[in-house]
């Protein structure tokens, strides 16, 4: 997790850093900018100034001879370096004293000559200058141009220093809110830790560890996740559990009294015939059990797996319930339980996996034959509906109790039930009707029995 808050830090700062690193930039710019405009808009309002004071009381002599006897005029008007250019482009004159003929060769002093109001910014005498240049007019002729020059090592000291105290200001930010940033990478990192400790535990045997949710948040969502995993986990692990326990019992039951009458038969000397015939049948009996308890076994493993295929034939519905009523009739009327048959003629026929059909139907109706009691009925039903065929089976015996309802599909459930078996009955029907592209439901109330409704798609199935 330590990487995990490095680089979340690391991205933070890389974040805040850019960002003041940009806005310093900004701010710095717009001071200098406000600064240089500032000192340009008061030398340009001076030189204008001083202009039209040419223009006004100087302009009927030379520009020369007003440089030789009026020259303080032009200067008292601001604290800046002053210069005189002729039209030609010479400096006639600039405060420091006059320099006749010497040629002008700066873009604000030509621009100024064609009329305009020119600025230049750059290096004189070795420190950085901004001039500003206007031009001389004299009976609306331009006779010249008046020159200001300002030194910016003032203007440019104050710019650093306001730099400075906005660099100042950047640390203390990037500062505080990487401090921030720290705390806010730790709001991610500490839950995550506690996830995953929680899921080590986990993956250690400790499926009672619980992960803690402080947010509900993604990292809430894998907590309750996490928890829900376990849960389920343990939930399963109960399941198989009792499921093993229930199917040791069972197995233990008919291999026991195989066990116990091969071993009577094997030491026992026989007068009678019919102690010898009752042996052999429960042998066959226990022996026919079990190879259907390890047969289901088998069954519930391939699907499981997803290794079960369905074998697709051209299935008469109608002549399928038909010979199942036939094949438990007699269970019917041994255990004194009215088993009735009825679906339409108009029962289209479907493309399906005739082995797996009966296998299906004969577990729901051994169900129903197991948990109803002599006197009760068990309807095996069939109806078409607009897309689907659904066929139903309904008893009126102990029914399921409602806590128990929405597990009796999962795999190793066993119920409470005296009555119950190793739980994968139902499981293997619920696999057998997905693969068939059907929904298996079941309703129940305790007492009144149980409706199992298996809806199969009409026409053609392709599915497995």
């Amino acid at each position: 997790m330590s990487g995990i808050r490095a680089r979340l830090t690391a991205n933070f700062m890389m974040v805040i850093i850019i960002t003041v690193l940009i806005l310093e930039l900004l701010l710095i710019y717009t001071v200098q900018r406000n600064y240089y405009g500032s000192l340009e808009g008061s030398l340009t309002n001076q030189i204008k100034i001083s202009a039209d004071l040419y223009a006004k009381y100087f302009s009927d002599t030379s520009l020369k001879e007003n440089v030789l006897y009026n020259v303080d005029a032009f200067w008292n008007q601001s604290n800046a370096e002053v210069e005189i250019v002729d039209k030609d482009g010479n400096i006639v004159m600039d405060s420091q004293g006059t320099i006749p003929s010497e040629k002008a060769v700066f873009s604000d002093i030509h621009d100024a000559l064609t009329g305009k109001t020119g600025k230049w910014i750059g290096t004189l005498s070795g420190q950085k200058v901004m001039a500003v240049a206007y031009p001389l007019k004299a009976k609306d002729q331009i006779v010249g141009a008046l020159r200001f020059i300002s030194s910016l090592r003032a203007v440019d000291q104050d710019i650093q220093n306001t730099a400075v105290i906005f660099i100042a200001i950047g640390i203390i930010v990037i500062v505080i809110v990487g401090l921030i940033s720290i705390f806010l990478a730790n709001t991610i990192i500490v839950p995550l830790q506690e996830v995953t400790e929680a899921a080590q535990e986990m993956a250690a045997g400790n499926f009672q560890a619980r992960s803690h949710k402080t947010h509900d948040d993604e990292i809430g969502k894998l907590s309750d996740t996490l928890n829900y995993m376990a849960d389920e986990i343990v939930k399963k692990e109960q399941l198989k559990n009792d499921f093993i326990s229930s199917v040791s019992h069972e197995l233990r039951t008919p291999l026991t009294s195989i066990l116990g009458w091969a071993i009577t038969l094997q030491n026992e000397k026989f007068q009678k015939k019919e102690t010898l015939n009752d042996g052999l049948s429960i042998i066959a009996k226990e022996s026919e059990r079990l190879t259907h308890m390890v047969e289901e076994l088998l069954d519930f493993s391939k699907f499981v797996s997803g290794r079960i295929k369905l074998q697709n034939e051209e299935i008469d519905l109608g002549n399928l319930m038909e010979y199942i009523h036939k094949q438990l009739t007699p269970r019917a009327v041994r255990e004194n339980i009215c088993f009735t048959v009825q679906y339409p003629e108009n029962l289209p026929r479907i493309l399906a996996d005739a082995n797996r059909l009966k296998q299906l139907f004969i577990n729901i109706i051994d169900n129903a034959f197991n948990f109803n009691s002599p006197g009760g009925w068990i309807a095996f039903q069939a109806k078409v509906l607009e897309k689907e065929l659904e066929i139903s089976i309904s008893d009126n015996g102990c029914g399921i109790r409602a806590d128990e309802l929405p597990m009796v599909k999962e795999k190793f459930y066993k119920g409470k039930s005296s009555r119950s078996k190793n739980g994968i009955g139902l499981s293997i029907c619920e696999e057998i009707v997905s693969l068939m592209g059907g929904k298996l439901e079941i309703e129940s109330v305790v007492n009144q029995g149980t409706k199992v409704i298996v809806t199969l798609p009409k026409g053609v199935n392709l599915n497995g």
